[in-house]
């Protein structure tokens, strides 16, 4: 299994791979005049030859995590089986421009052998956290968003663990935009059983989504932050590395060395992040 954080500069897009299937998580592409965007396409191009992409998690849909242009590449070109988003409206052009194409590719392929299924997630109306029937290479375990709590859209991110099954396999958790609220909720109800090797920072590494108590629960090994070079928003916050750095043994963001993608996979006695600076150190394969 592993993990290659893409720098999409201020938004998100990852790809994890295990065991020659692909789970893409956001969909952010640069504008068109950003000089990374070829970069960008050519990194997914890298790393998704040979596999076969099972879905695509949109963790919300704020355009720096799902906007048209990312998701018409990942729904067009890489036909996903299904794609899961939270169960929320956000009403925004890009957002609707988003679902408006989302629904195009359903009907699309609803009499094809290769449909498109729509999983919109909600932990307060399942039954079992757990989510079935989307992957035999991966576990699907949701924690957010709940009623409770969606008072924004950040906090109508998705939540998930997400663990590779089998040899080289470990466990990874997206968090999306959630901020501190939420996680103070998420860490009374689910306390320990959010542990996992490899944490995605909320919120690009925002302060306020640093929630120290969740992190001790996580205890991950390696944090993984997506953040643009010279961030508007000053992410990632030096008080959320700082946190970080005292839970994990290492701490990436993508926003390092004037802007890097992250390849995170198990080495020889624990699990290491290798700087992809260009598409000419491609990701090595799954």
């Amino acid at each position: 299994m592993n993990i290659i954080t893409v720098n999409v500069g201020q938004g998100a897009l990852a790809i994890v791979r295990h065991q020659k299937e692909a789970i893409i998580v956001d969909c952010r592409i640069p504008p068109a005049d950003d000089s990374t965007v070829a970069y960008v396409k050519e990194i997914m191009a890298l790393s998704l030859k040979d596999h076969c992409v099972t879905g695509l998690i949109l963790t919300g849909f704020d355009s720096d995590h799902s906007e048209i242009v990312g998701a018409s590449i990942v729904l067009r070109k890489y036909r996903p089986d299904w794609v899961m988003y939270p169960k929320y409206y956000k009403d925004s052009d890009e957002a609707k421009r988003v679902f408006a194409l989302i629904n195009a590719e359903e009907a699309a392929r609803r009499q094809t052998n290769n449909p498109l299924r729509k999983v919109s997630v909600r932990v307060d109306q399942l039954a079992n956290r757990c989510l079935t029937g989307l992957s035999g290479k991966f576990e699907f375990e949701l924690f957010s968003p709940h009623i409770e709590d969606m008072d924004c859209s950040n906090n109508c991110s998705i939540v998930l663990k997400l663990t590779g099954l089998g040899a080289r396999g470990f466990s990874y958790l997206i968090t999306g935009d959630t901020e501190n609220p939420r996680w103070d909720r998420i860490n009374k109800l689910f306390g320990t059983a959010l542990k996992a090797h490899v944490l995605a920072a909320p919120h690009h590494g925002s302060k306020n989504a640093t929630h120290p108590a969740s992190l001790v629960n996580i205890a991950p090994h390696t944090v993984l932050i997506s953040a643009g070079v010279d961030s508007q928003y000053g992410h990632p916050h030096p008080q959320a590395l700082q946190v970080y750095s005292r839970v994990a043994k290492h701490v990436f963001a993508t926003n390092m060395e004037g802007g890097v993608s992250l390849l995170t996979q198990p080495g020889p006695t624990e699990l290491t992040t290798t700087l992809i600076r260009s598409v000419n150190a491609p990701a090595t394969a799954a």
